[in-house]
């Protein structure tokens, strides 16, 4: 199902300093209805994705777990970075100009860390229109004071250090991009996240950690061999797609096609999920269907059904920016309102987590006054 959008498409220690403005968010009374808030890329909203600064802000604005999206470098780092490109967020065309594969495309495989550490990252543009277009206009501006890659260990010592300092508990939702890309290039980036993990007392739920992938292969070789090898037990998560977003590609008579999603959205998909994941991450349109014509949007059976075989569901990603709400629903509000309260996920992934908090947050005080209400 689709839905039509109106257009689809400084320092750390000086937000680690703002984090003191945000007040401790208090647990709800009703924890069961309470769904998780995942900031997408850090609060990517308001800084370029997945920076430390976008990271440190979505830690003061409390999401309960921060995303790392994970690719390697060169020599074998792994970079905390939404897509195996560097193209659309980095100043590389301008850094390295002959440094392009005959796609076209900039692959942060292709550089070591020194040389990743030299580019200017900004939020995400349209390269064909020029490193000035941004995707998203009313965002941090692009090119404007210096944000840089980051590592995962780096990512991860922040992460750390803050729960450390101020006493929070929050947790980190790696993701695995494209298995098949990296074991292509030679490098098995599964153990290398795994080992990393490991390194940093990641070893079960009870560090507070979700690991996922779209690649449903991949998960399962994580769930049946290189977790047991490692003595892991770590909570999988597997995302969603659409077939023609090309996130997995497979060879089938010796060509590259894209792998199909359909499977996993049958009943029987979902059973085969169970049995190596404790959740799902579809996108947000999935979970929702058009009542009749005129009559709005209700919840479909997809939810339900993942829930009644023990799995969670995380859909991504909700946005607050103008015309990334869909018309036929208006707005974010209504959105948030729609999944929270009819369509009940366990989590949302948002480029905005302050919202998502807040929105959370008054509807447990508004529960909590019925129900002090109808106790008088």
């Amino acid at each position: 199902m689709y839905f039509k959008l109106k257009n689809r498409f400084p320092a750390v220690s000086l937000f680690t300093a703002l984090l003191l403005s945000f007040s401790p968010v208090p647990a709800s009374a009703d924890t069961e209805l309470t769904p998780i808030v995942i900031a997408h890329r850090g609060a990517s909203g308001y800084l370029p994705e997945h920076t430390l600064e976008a990271k440190a802000l979505a830690y003061g604005m409390r999401a309960d777990y921060i995303e790392q999206d994970l690719v390697l470098s060169k020599d074998d780092h792994l970079i905390v970075m939404h897509d195996i490109y560097l193209d659309k967020v980095t100043d590389v065309a301008e850094k390295f100009p002959a440094r392009a594969r005959e796609d076209g495309h900039f692959y942060t495989i292709d550089f070591t860390l020194n040389e990743l550490k030299r580019l200017q990252v900004a939020g995400p543009f349209v390269p064909a229109l020029g490193r000035n277009t941004p995707v998203y206009p009313g965002r941090f501006p692009l090119w404007k004071s210096r944000f840089a890659l980051a590592t995962f260990d780096e990512e991860l010592e922040l992460i750390q250090g803050l729960n450390h300092s101020l006493g929070y508990n929050t947790g980190i939702y790696p993701e695995i991009k494209k298995p098949y890309f990296h074991h292509a290039e030679g490098k098995d980036i599964s153990r290398a996240v795994l080992e990393t993990l490991k390194r940093y007392g990641y070893t079960s739920a009870q560090q507070k950690v979700f690991l996922q992938s779209f690649d449903a292969e991949e998960l399962q070789r994580i769930e049946s061999t290189l977790m047991p090898e490692l003595k892991m037990d770590l909570p999988l998560v597997q995302l969603i797609a659409e077939t023609d977003w090309e996130e997995k590609r497979v060879k089938v008579n010796g060509e590259w096609t894209n792998y199909q999603y359909d499977w996993m959205r049958t009943p029987e998909g979902l059973k085969k999920i169970a049995g190596y994941a404790a959740g799902i991450g579809p996108w947000f349109p999935m979970l929702i269907e058009e009542v009749s014509s005129g009559a709005g949007l209700a919840p479909n059976t997809l939810t339900e059904r993942a829930q009644a075989l023990g799995l969670q569901v995380h859909p991504y990603t909700f946005r607050a920016d103008p015309q990334q709400v869909p018309e036929s629903i208006g707005s974010f509000e209504d959105l948030l309102a729609l999944f929270v309260n009819r369509v009940k996920v366990d989590g949302l992934f948002t480029d905005q987590p302050d919202k998502v908090r807040d929105y959370i947050l008054s509807r447990s005080i508004s529960s909590q006054s019925i129900s002090n209400h109808a106790e008088r």
